[in-house]
């Protein structure tokens, strides 16, 4: 191979490629995270519309079904890409050892994370900072809560978020920071339809705290934040039945 044709070449994921091939992967890479991020914008707005006009004012067998499916239509558009440009299930941060770790440690995460940043603010009285609103007394709807933010919640954004943005953003910048960083600022601006703008801010940065998990902490897979994320969102019902 000539110094010239070997100039030509650059090491991607353990070989060889192409400049011009390479260039093309981070267009493309680029294209699909876009549209990506973008369906699932249209696809959480659609989510918001429905609840609000339509699945409120169902019997509540109906809305509690209709709300788990419902809810992946956030997940709907990049599935599509996650499939088209045939990311593997390693790709998106999926093991398949040892998968009674990667839920404990999903656990562990997921009740730690919610001590410190909804028990804590709790217990110091500053419990309506951190409340969404839900006051659930009855086992069986803090039960469906758990289910429905685990399998919904926590698995549809986590694949999108700490999944396929993040798997994208490393393509493009290299670097895990990178990808962190980008990623989790996609995941607050994703909830501008459920808050205001310091509600963007605070999911950004517990995006970060995700991301650090599963960049550090050995072990922790997407599986794990998908547990993680939903016991995390659940556990803020549990804690708002704490007097204040």
């Amino acid at each position: 191979m000539s110094n010239e044709l070997k100039r030509e070449r650059v090491w991607k994921r353990g070989r060889t490629t192409s400049s011009a091939r390479l260039a093309k992967q981070r267009e493309n890479d680029l294209i699909s995270l876009t549209l990506g991020f973008m369906g699932s914008l249209v696809g959480v707005w659609m989510v918001r519309y429905f609840t609000a006009n339509f699945i409120n004012g169902m019997p509540i067998e109906l809305r509690a079904t209709l709300l788990f499916v419902l809810y992946w239509a956030a997940a709907v558009i990049p599935i599509i890409f996650i499939r088209q440009d045939k990311m593997s299930a390693a790709d998106l941060g999926f093991e398949k050892k040892s998968l009674a770790k990667q839920i404990l440690i999903g656990i562990g995460l997921g009740l730690g994370t919610s001590l410190v940043l909804t028990g804590i603010p709790v217990f110091a009285g500053f419990g309506k900072y951190v409340s969404s609103g839900k006051c659930y007394t009855e086992p069986w709807q803090i039960i469906y809560e758990f289910a429905y933010c685990i399998l919904s919640v926590g698995a549809a954004e986590e694949l999108v978020f700490r999944g396929f943005a993040f798997s994208k953003l490393k393509n493009l910048f290299g670097k895990e920071i990178y990808a962190a960083i980008g990623s989790s600022l996609m995941f607050g601006l994703f909830h501008i339809f459920t808050g205001n703008i310091a509600q963007v801010f605070i999911t950004a940065v517990i995006g970060f705290i995700f991301c650090t998990y599963k960049n550090k902490i050995k072990g922790c897979t997407l599986l794990s934040l998908m547990i993680c994320h939903g016991i995390y969102d659940a556990m803020i019902t549990v804690w708002a039945l704490y007097p204040a």
